[in-house]
């Protein structure tokens, strides 16, 4: 997913026009603006990874012992 990755001009249109108008005065301030909104695209998903890593690593079951017995179940 990463390897494949295409800039992305996620901006409202005041953003836009605003970013645009700078770019052609020779202003660089678009890349670190884009590079923001996909931090802030990229955020949740990665708050949501920790806690699902962090419940697992918690709740996953080790060793556990199932005490069968020998005896053969009836269920009429």
């Amino acid at each position: 997913m990463m390897v494949g990755t295409k800039p992305a001009s996620a901006q409202c249109a005041q953003c836009a026009a605003n970013v645009a108008s700078n770019v052609k005065n020779g202003d660089t301030t678009a890349n670190g603006l884009n590079k923001g909104i996909m931090f802030l695209l990229a955020a949740p998903y990665l708050a949501v990874a920790i806690v699902g890593f962090v419940w697992y690593k918690k709740y996953r079951r080790k060793n556990v012992n199932l005490e069968m017995r020998n005896e053969k179940l009836h269920l009429n």
